[in-house]
Parts: structure tokens; C-alpha cells; sequence
């Protein structure tokens, strides 16, 4: 009689393998732009538009400022008072 109960070894290593495949990728398109950002940032012409380029991105990403309270009024800190 067969158990039941699965090994999911396999499917676990082959996710974590696609998922290391993914990250690493990504980090070498990311070593890939800082590269070609360095090299636009001694050219005058090009460094300039690459600036302004990057501070829009900058302002449209997440690292833009939130306030607390905006942060809190989303995550319903301010429903009920008794439960916080």
C-alpha cells in the first residue's frame, strides 16, 4: 500500500532553481545598466538627459514619500481603536 503522504523534493529544487536562474539574470541586466549609466554619466549630452530620466523614475517608483498617516489609514489603523 502506497502512503499518502507526497515528496515534493522535486518540485521544490526545480523552483528553486528557476527562481536562482531568474535572480541572476536580473542582476547581470542590473550590472548591465549601471554600466552603461556610468559610462553616459561621462559623457556631458548623454548624462544629462540619463539624470533627468532617472529622477522621473525616482519620483514615479516607490521610494517616493508617503506619510504615515496615508500608510496607516491604508492598512485600517484607524477603523477601530480598541483593536490596535
Amino acid at each position: 500500500m502506497k502512503p499518502n503522504t507526497q515528496n515534493q523534493q522535486d518540485f521544490l529544487a526545480e523552483s528553486l532553481i528557476n527562481l536562482e536562474k531568474q535572480v541572476i539574470q536580473e542582476s547581470k541586466i542590473a550590472l548591465l545598466k549601471i554600466q552603461s549609466w556610468r559610462y553616459a554619466m561621462k559623457t556631458p549630452e548623454i548624462g544629462f538627459s540619463y539624470q533627468k530620466e532617472a529622477a522621473s523614475m525616482i519620483s514615479r517608483s516607490l521610494m517616493s514619500f508617503v506619510p504615515n498617516s496615508f500608510v496607516l489609514s491604508e492598512e485600517g489603523f484607524y477603523f477601530s481603536a480598541i483593536e490596535n
